[in-house]
């Protein structure tokens, strides 16, 4: 019986992976993981952060705040680990750090498993701005030194905006010495016509994810 129960909800997290197209969103994602680290982890980053995630489970209206997708994210804690990958654990929201007095608080903090590595996310409603890097760069250099234990790899961090320009996403990830990656949500489960137009055929995504494979 428990193998059977092991055996469904593994069947269930593969369906929930192909009818949101995850890996066409793996072969869209913008970071900076190639130049930032290690080659030993650097591809299995990369399959760690989506393009855009969709949170369909979650009942918001059109105009909402930035704590409210919070919330709503946190009162459906096990589909949003679902939608941000299998090997995702939760540690905290609105997790606190201090220094010189001053407090300073992550939208949300998770802990990768095969990466052995924190994860901290911030959540943006609008679109992407280039000044959200040097904020997540902070985060992740306190991570590193108060929280991150010896044997784990560096924080990496993920900007979840409601939009981006991907020139303007491209440009200031050039510029940073930390991982980071941007990406979009959408609380419904189609893909918009513009996203639609940047994924290539199916048989070129099926060759990409051949050979993306075999080179991890």
């Amino acid at each position: 019986m428990k193998q059977l129960t092991e055996l469904l909800n593994k069947s269930n997290v593969l369906i929930h992976q192909i009818e949101n197209k995850t890996y066409e969103k793996y072969l869209l994602g913008q970071t900076n993981f190639d130049e930032t680290l290690p080659n030993v982890i650097k591809k299995q980053a990369v399959l760690a952060v989506k393009d855009e995630y969709t949170f369909d489970f979650i009942d918001l209206a059109d105009e909402h705040s930035e704590r409210q997708l919070e919330a709503a994210l946190m009162n459906n804690v096990r589909s949003f680990l679902l939608e941000m990958g299998p090997r995702f654990t939760f540690i905290g929201n609105q997790f606190k750090l201090s220094i010189d007095d001053k407090e300073y608080f992550i939208d949300l903090l998770l802990y990768h498993r095969e990466l052995q590595c924190l994860v901290a996310i911030e959540l943006k409603i609008g679109e992407f701005q280039p000044e959200f890097k040097g904020k997540m760069e902070f985060y992740l250099s306190l991570l590193n030194d108060m929280v991150k234990l010896p044997h784990e790899n560096d924080a990496i961090g993920i900007i979840i905006c409601k939009e981006k320009n991907r020139t303007i996403v491209e440009y200031s990830l050039k510029t940073s010495a930390m991982p980071i990656g941007v990406s979009t949500y959408t609380t419904t489960p189609k893909l918009p016509k513009d996203y639609k137009r940047l994924l290539p055929d199916r048989k070129v995504i099926s060759e990409k994810i051949d050979r993306f494979f075999e080179e991890i």
